[in-house]
């Protein structure tokens, strides 16, 4: 109910250490919610039982329909690993991706 029509910025840090190197990053998600009436979040509540979740809320599965935008660099930081700040970390550092076999 707070985040009902609110615009929330939620942090997914990274840390890349390999040998002497040490890289952090922090990948900001603006996720705007949408002005939704009690039933329906309660309903949401019922459905997917998100409560493992940051605002008791996912973007995934049914949880996508409370999301009135979405804006990120790197949509995968929202559910967990930002994998594509990840993928640069991993270039800078010297690895090959994709690897050959």
């Amino acid at each position: 109910q707070l985040m009902r029509g609110a615009t929330v910025t939620f942090h997914t840090a990274l840390c890349l250490m390999h040998g002497h190197l040490e890289t952090t990053l922090n990948v900001p998600t603006e996720v705007t919610f949408r002005k939704l009436p009690d039933d329906i979040l309660e309903d949401y509540l019922l459905a997917e039982e998100p409560y493992d979740c940051a605002g008791s809320a996912k973007s995934e599965g049914l949880g996508i329909s409370l999301l009135e935008a979405m804006k990120s660099d790197d949509p995968t930081a929202l559910i967990g690993l930002p994998l594509i700040a990840l993928s640069g970390l991993l270039r800078e550092a010297g690895f090959v991706i994709p690897a050959k076999k």
